[in-house]
């Protein structure tokens, strides 16, 4: 009875979907003319949610809570808009990945508070969804009021009439009420429970005819019938009507895993000092791995994972001879390096991808200091999810870079997917987890599991930290220790900032620096908000990635007083100053985000209904988007201004033009999602946010757009040549997210 219900509830389900999505679209997506701007430049009004601020487009779906009047004050309303609070990293969070919100209200029609009875003011309340737990935001009134500052997930705001603003309760009478858009994500729970309360979840609604369209699929694309189901987490259930589902795709693995024995043993990471003029041989094969008690085949670049630390001097010319002996073509990018064009790497791009057994040569100029690191750019999603990535440390020629550090230590953070016997398997002729990108169950530092860093007691150490997960964003912090950010993907941030944690995205990278006072033992730790999309509901996750052992002995110098300084980098700032009279000047280009999806079963489709969360922390739909492949979804980065689509985008710049690019992550999109947009070849600055101002600059050359916001960034184009613009989440490039752009030399 039950399946019969939901099953008949799907096409309903996707109706609401469709006009749903529509009036997203009508609503939240920027206009395309850019003659209209100033047109749409209104003041906020207290009977809606705002569209555009300063010119700028918003999610009103995902950032503003509409105020809902009590029904004998019919006059009064309201909107909050929820702003991100500063941070210097794409997503503002907590220590435990609470979204740090700064609420303000924008009140009409409430009428003089003595007139409803003794009462002298009114008062905002945010409440959990359960009202089981409150805290006072503050008096608010008629007109815009600032709310502070909040980091509740799902929650709801009250408005009341009170006796004065001290009062520590709710005791008034109640005016206006409102739900965080987050809270949206609960339709799920109501429309798609497999089972009434307490009762046992089924898992055949709708499994006979998901399971002939799975054979149908498999047949079509000539899959096999080898699939297994991926682990799954614990506590989330599956979806009813998924579990006789496959990809419409064959699985893939290396092809010598069932010789790993006859294989090398994979290497721990070597650094290597480079001079200028210094030739490296560079092969990637395959090696023997063993993590968590698996042993498997994997990739490795000469053996080692990470790849060897290429330790360089800003200004340097390096040779890199590339030999591939892998089973499938692959070539090596030198992410975030402005190199020559021929040597980027970018297959199709700037060359052709490089066969088994070939080789290519490679000429690596590191013009910038900083962090960078070096991977394939062919199937990614594979290549690079087996082991194939390393570091490079540019190191500044100037004296005092950095402020003085007793260790420097590489944090390179992965988290691939591992069944029973090694890696689950990957989509022979298009990706799995095309929907939001393969999110692992093991999560790695430096390629081992949980390893131990040992340090000194009154110790200052520099992290350099980089992500080349898939899809994974992550929340670092060190148990405490005081922690400094002091620069990003290409340089130094204008000022050095206190920060409680790291949020980290794909391909993204950060330079911190750690005091450790005191002996003990101190865990690096992922704290996120982990998403069930199917109940909507979110949960606290912790994982331990690392160790930090403090040896009770005393540092023989101290660094002390100068990690306690906050440096303001004078260098930064002078290197920006020729760049400050473009900041408002107008938007050059624009992109808008988008997903283009067809032939889902309809388990998968039910499952894209309703408001998605701006910033996903955690495979929350995990069964549904490892049966999404490239046959099924296309990411789609779309200029607004011709209509063009991905690869029929070729914009023209002339070398030394410096362009403001505002990037459009669509809401309206079937799922919207983080993207952490990565140019090849240029670096840029991250402007603004949704119309607010970014205070603390660093050269980037990734960015983290989350769902429904709108970034600004302002590109510096001065490397001549054609380039990749991309996401970043492997298979959201390997299913079509990438453009190309030239820069014309002077």
């Amino acid at each position: 009875m039950i399946a019969a219900i939901v099953g008949a509830m799907i096409p309903l389900l996707l109706q609401l979907q469709l006009a749903f999505q529509s009036s997203l679209q009508a609503s939240a997506r920027p206009s395309a003319e850019p003659q209209r701007s100033a047109a749409l430049r209104q003041p906020l009004r207290a009977d809606a949610c705002p569209q555009r601020a300063d010119d700028v487009a918003m999610s009103s779906a995902l950032v503003c809570m509409a105020l809902v009047p009590v029904p004998d004050l019919p006059a009064a309303s309201g909107i909050i808009h929820l702003r991100a609070a500063h941070t210097p990293f794409g997503a503002a969070v907590t220590v435990d990945g609470r979204a740090r919100q700064l609420p303000y209200a924008v009140i009409s029609g409430l009428p003089d508070p003595r007139s409803l009875g003794d009462y002298a003011t009114y008062v905002a309340w945010i409440y959990t969804l359960s009202m089981d737990s409150v805290v006072k935001l503050g008096a608010v009134s008629n007109g815009r009021v600032s709310l502070g500052e909040i980091t509740r997930v799902q929650f709801r705001i009250l408005i009341s009439a009170e006796r004065s603003g001290a009062v520590p309760r709710r005791s008034g009478r109640l005016v206006l009420r409102g739900t965080s858009p987050s809270a949206r994500l609960l339709a799920h729970r109501d429309f798609l429970q497999p089972s009434a309360p307490g009762a046992a979840p089924s898992t055949a609604v709708g499994a006979t005819g998901a399971h002939s369209a799975a054979k149908e699929m498999a047949t079509m694309h000539g899959a096999s019938f080898a699939w297994a189901m991926p682990p799954m987490p614990a506590w989330m259930p599956i979806m009813p009507g998924m579990s006789a589902l496959t990809p419409s795709v064959r699985p893939l693995l290396p092809a010598a895993s069932a010789d790993a024995a006859a294989l090398p043993a994979v290497r721990a990471q070597r650094a290597m000092r480079m001079r200028s003029g210094d030739t490296l041989l560079l092969e990637s094969g395959l090696v023997q791995r063993s993590v968590a008690g698996r042993t498997f085949t994997s990739y490795a670049f000469n053996g080692q994972l990470p790849g060897p630390l290429l330790d360089v001097q800003q200004g340097a010319t390096i040779t890199v001879r590339y030999r591939n002996r892998l089973d499938q073509p692959s070539s090596v990018h030198w992410h975030g390096v402005r190199l020559e064009n021929r040597s980027d790497g970018a297959v199709g791009v700037t060359q052709r991808a490089v066969a088994p057994g070939e080789t290519f040569t490679y000429t690596v100029k590191f013009p910038d200091a900083g962090v960078y690191w070096y991977h394939p750019h062919v199937r990614e999603d594979t290549q690079q999810n087996l082991g194939l990535y390393g570091n490079l440390l540019v190191r500044s020629a100037a004296p005092g870079f950095y402020a003085p550090a007793h260790r420097e230590q590489m944090l390179t953070l992965d988290d691939p997917l591992l069944d029973a016997s090694g890696p689950a398997a990957f989509g022979g002729e298009a990706p799995t987890h095309a929907l939001m990108g393969r999110w692992g169950n093991t999560l790695l530092v430096n390629g081992e599991l949980r390893p131990t860093f040992a340090v000194q007691r009154g110790e200052i150490v520099r992290f350099f930290v980089t992500n080349v997960s898939s899809a994974r964003l992550y929340n670092l912090s060190f148990g405490g220790a005081r922690t400094k950010v002091v620069a990003s993907d290409v340089g130094k941030f204008e000022r050095e900032e206190w920060v409680q944690s790291v949020p980290i995205a794909p391909a993204e990278r950060y330079v911190v620096d750690v005091a450790f006072p005191a002996s003990g033992t101190i865990a690096l730790v992922n704290r996120v908000q982990a998403l069930d999309h199917m109940i909507g509901s979110y949960a606290a996750e912790v994982d331990t990635l690392a160790f930090v052992r403090v040896a009770p002995g005393t540092a023989a110098v101290s660094f002390t007083a100068a990690f306690a300084t906050l440096r303001q980098n004078a260098d930064v700032a002078a290197d920006l100053a020729a760049y400050r009279r473009m900041f408002d000047a107008p938007v050059d280009r624009q992109l808008v985000l988008t997903l283009r999806t067809k032939d889902l079963p309809a388990p998968i489709a039910s499952m894209l209904i309703g408001v998605n969360a701006p910033m996903e922390w955690n495979d929350g739909m995990p069964m549904a988007n490892w049966l999404t492949t490239g046959n099924e979804v296309s990411w789609i980065l779309r200029d607004p201004t011709t209509g063009r689509e991905n690869g029929d985008i070729d914009w023209r710049f002339r070398a030394g033009s410096v362009v403001k690019l505002r990037v459009f992550n669509d809401p309206a999109s079937s799922h919207a999602m983080d993207h952490p947009i990565h140019l090849h070849g240029q670096r840029f600055l991250v402007l603004d946010r949704d119309g607010v101002r970014n205070t603390n600059l660093a050269w980037k050359d990734t960015a983290l757009i989350a769902a429904g916001e709108t970034v600004d960034l302002l590109v510096d184009m001065s490397n001549p040549g054609r380039w990749m613009l991309h996401c970043h989440i492997a298979e959201h490039l390997s299913v079509g997210m990438m453009m190309t752009f030239r820069v014309d030399p002077r």
